[in-house]
């Protein structure tokens, strides 16, 4: 069964390219909800934390740096079937690869600056939600 929650994080260039509005209107604008949001910089061992699942991968220690060089916009949204409503909505990892319109597309400089995370299965979508925000910190 779908859930109904996902995760995004605006990532540090996007977020420095003033791009937070653009990118959570285009969210509203396709029936996402904002449950929860938070404006907050990752550390680096925060974004070791949170990325533990590709320690060891090449991509690791640049995505890590990365995602601790600036601000970040955590939002856990609502929505039908959300995890894989909003992956439609970002589009592919590569924003090369990315179908007109999405927000990797329409935002991401690269493949590894794509602007956006979203989460990849509903179990994962819980596990970032609670990374993030805690129950009273949910609407």
């Amino acid at each position: 069964m779908a859930g109904n929650l996902t995760l995004t994080m605006i990532k540090p260039r996007a977020v420095e390219k003033n791009h937070i509005g653009p990118i959570l209107g285009i969210i509203n604008e396709h029936g996402f909800k904002i449950k929860a949001m938070k404006f907050t910089r990752l550390s680096k061992a925060r974004a070791e934390q949170f990325y533990a699942v590709h320690k060891g991968k090449p991509f690791y220690e640049t995505l890590t740096d990365f995602m601790s060089s600036g601000p970040i916009v955590a939002a856990l949204l609502e929505h039908d079937n959300a995890v894989a409503e909003f992956r439609k909505l970002i589009g592919a990892t590569n924003p090369d690869e990315a179908e007109e319109g999405t927000i990797r597309k329409l935002f991401a400089e690269s493949m590894s600056h794509n602007a956006v995370h979203g989460s990849d299965s509903d179990e994962n979508a819980l596990i970032e939600a609670a990374f993030f925000f805690s129950e009273t910190e949910r609407y």
